[in-house]
């Protein structure tokens, strides 16, 4: 993975892939449907990934469940990136960005527990040194 990548404006087309496989609503449309589906949405709301396109806020569909319950794996990652001062959009970038060995799997692609701790090392290892 080249630190450029992270150095440089983020290309349109990362927008419509995540629209296209997650979808990339609104945060509007996603604060309304936690309001609507949770007794208390702000915990979550406060947890959200966002990403900044244009004059739009919008929430990658990556970070959530089915039942529109944040992915505890995204959570962590998320909170160690700002942690480490990554920028939103560029967390959204690493995520949809083929950097796991052995097979070049995308971050999105291992949100499964067993695969915590070697996201994060990775986050860590890669990402952080590629936007400090």
């Amino acid at each position: 993975m080249s630190a450029d990548l992270y150095r440089s404006p983020i290309p349109p087309q990362l927008w419509n892939a995540i629209r296209e496989e997650f979808g990339l609503p609104a945060l509007t449309q996603v604060r309304e449907r936690l309001e609507a589906g949770f007794p208390d949405p702000e915990p979550a709301l406060r947890q959200l990934v966002r990403v900044f396109i244009d004059e739009g806020t919008f929430c990658p569909g990556f970070q959530f469940q089915r039942d529109l319950s944040l992915d505890p794996v995204v959570v962590r990652l998320f909170q160690r990136a700002v942690e480490l001062r990554i920028p939103h959009n560029y967390f959204a970038l690493w995520m949809m960005t083929p950097c796991l060995a052995p097979d070049d799997a995308r971050p999105v692609d291992r949100r499964e527990e067993k695969y915590a701790p070697a996201l994060l090392a990775v986050l860590e290892s890669t990402l952080a040194r590629a936007v400090a």
